[in-house]
């Protein structure tokens, strides 16, 4: 990400969650981005988070919804990456942050951010390399599980059988793959 940067004059300092390189209370609102199921030690993380701010957002998946997600038909190995094993929720951040609000996250049909579940209606996206190499959960995969997951949905885009399923999808406005916002202070 730092050398994603260059040229430009802001400031970067690197660290991790784990162990924030921040003075107590240095910032008004500390903010996760699906990154907390990263991390090596998430209650640290979380509380590493309360202890440098005030407040704390965090933009995280629910399990039990994401795991619904139709892509995971075609690259199942990707529930068993560790990032994947109990992945945090909407209770380990209430166990270790004053949680006030959460709010769910509809993903938009024309999302063009690039997480997880941001092509759900466009499932050729899902084929090309450069966005599966922006995904975590597939650009974790070994090379051989993203191949063949990736002929499976090409082969059922080509016969149909991806529509015949999930067509539906492609005219809904939003989908929840559950995302949430969780708002703590």
């Amino acid at each position: 990400m730092l050398t994603q940067r260059e040229g430009r004059r802001a400031l970067t300092v690197r660290g991790v969650a784990e162990h924030l390189p921040f003075p107590d209370a240095s910032f008004e609102v500390a903010m996760a981005v699906l990154t907390v199921h990263h991390w090596s030690d998430r209650v640290a993380g979380i509380r590493e988070m309360a202890r440098v701010s005030r407040r704390q957002v965090v933009f995280f998946f629910e399990p039990l919804a994401t795991h619904g997600f139709w892509a995971l038909t075609y690259f199942p190995a990707a529930l068993a990456l560790p990032t994947e094993q109990d992945p945090p929720g909407e209770q380990l951040l209430a166990e270790h942050l004053q949680v006030r609000e959460i709010h769910r996250v509809l993903v938009p049909h024309d999302c063009q951010d690039g997480f997880g579940a941001a092509f759900w209606a466009r499932p050729e996206a899902y084929l090309d390399p450069e966005v599966q190499a922006g995904m975590s959960w597939l650009a974790m995969l070994s090379e051989a599980d993203r191949q063949q997951g990736a002929r499976r949905l090409r082969a059922d885009l080509d016969s149909g059988a991806w529509d015949r399923r999930w067509g539906h999808l492609r005219h809904q406005p939003v989908y929840d793959a559950g995302y949430r916002i969780a708002v703590a202070y």
